[in-house]
């Protein structure tokens, strides 16, 4: 993947997204301020001010666009949306692709004008989702889950639906739950696909059915992951369930896609999401929930698993969109388990 080093923009054959022993490492985000519910703050909550640069096909970027759908902050922070392909320039504003956007505020023509524009030496790969300060022309984070977190609380007052993800009482659980999906599923998706040696993708493939497998089991008797409240831990799990049997699942035979190792017997156990008795159900129960169907375009997701910068292999069968979209509003069933309002339906 390119990225810039000291403001340069490099190629992929100058950078490398791999450790030593062929596993995929994730770059930490760099830009880290925060929006606070506080006039005096660096960032404080304004109307208008904010805005999301995503895409609909990353799944980080989803899960700020499914949080502002859930609270119901469209007119609050606006959104641009960038082409799912990408190419050795990066993200790009295409506006006359079905979908995509111009850049509305600054007028770039790539996402990484916006990066040089907050930092002109900046180091790093260039990333969805971009929370920027229209007032002072700059980044205020990149980090998803921290843009997930201030949309939930900081933007409080301005949110058209009295929808908490972060409830007291709960927190602590959120946050370990958050913690405990990343590396196995929510990055374990990534460590599978980049991997370079058979025992990285092993090690990664492995972790991740044994964590999905976990959460199956959990799911029986919870509505949702933290128990009879949605929460942001939801968010972070549908954003990666929602492409997984479309672009992250492979057949057996692409599963070997290091090497012909794996035996039959193991690529067995490797289940779609429609074939778990409680996380399909589940994951059809998030995206029957307001807003979520709005977030969610399998044509840029589809599209953007085969641009240059995606893992390789990644080339599985895919059902039609709206196909796909009608899978999902089938009845989920889990009305009986436990629920809180305001989506205990």
């Amino acid at each position: 993947m390119h990225q810039f080093v000291d403001g340069e923009w490099l190629s992929e054959e100058e950078v490398t997204a791999t450790n030593e022993e062929g596993e995929f490492e994730r770059q930490p985000t760099t830009f880290r301020d925060r929006v606070e519910d506080d006039p005096d703050a660096e960032f404080p909550v304004e109307p208008g001010r904010y805005h999301l640069y995503v895409s609909y096909a990353c799944p980080w970027a989803h899960r700020t666009l499914v949080t502002r759908a859930l609270k119901g902050l469209e007119d609050a922070v606006s959104v641009d949306v960038v082409d799912p392909y990408r190419d050795e320039d990066g993200w790009q504003f295409t506006p006359g692709k079905a979908g995509c956007t111009p850049d509305t505020v600054n007028g770039f023509d790539y996402l990484r004008e916006a990066y040089v524009a907050a930092d002109p030496n900046y180091t790093g790969r260039v990333t969805v989702p971009v929370l920027w300060d229209r007032r002072e022309g700059t980044i205020v984070n990149n980090e998803s889950k921290e843009i997930m977190r201030m949309l939930d609380t900081a933007f409080d007052d301005l949110a058209a639906r009295d929808v908490d993800l972060y409830p007291e009482g709960y927190r602590d659980d959120v946050d370990r739950i958050i913690e405990e999906i990343y590396e196995p599923i929510n990055n374990g998706v990534y460590r599978a696909g980049f991997a370079d040696t058979q025992e990285a993708y092993e090690r990664a493939v492995g972790e991740l059915f044994d964590a999905l497998d976990r959460w199956e089991e959990v799911l029986e008797t919870r509505r949702y992951l933290a128990g009879d409240r949605l929460t942001e831990a939801d968010v972070a799990m549908f954003t990666t369930l929602i492409r997984f049997d479309d672009v992250y699942h492979t057949t057996p035979t692409t599963l070997r896609k290091v090497s012909d190792s794996i035996d039959n017997v193991q690529c067995e156990q490797w289940r779609q999401i429609v074939d778990y008795a409680h996380l399909y159900p589940y994951l059809r129960d998030l995206y029957q929930l307001p807003g979520v169907a709005d977030t969610v375009h399998f044509d840029h997701i589809s599209e953007h698993y085969g641009s240059p910068g995606s893992p390789p292999g990644f080339d599985p069968k895919r059902l039609p969109a709206d196909e796909l979209a009608l899978r999902l509003e089938a009845p989920h069933e889990r009305d009986e388990l436990p629920a809180t309002e305001p989506f205990g339906r």
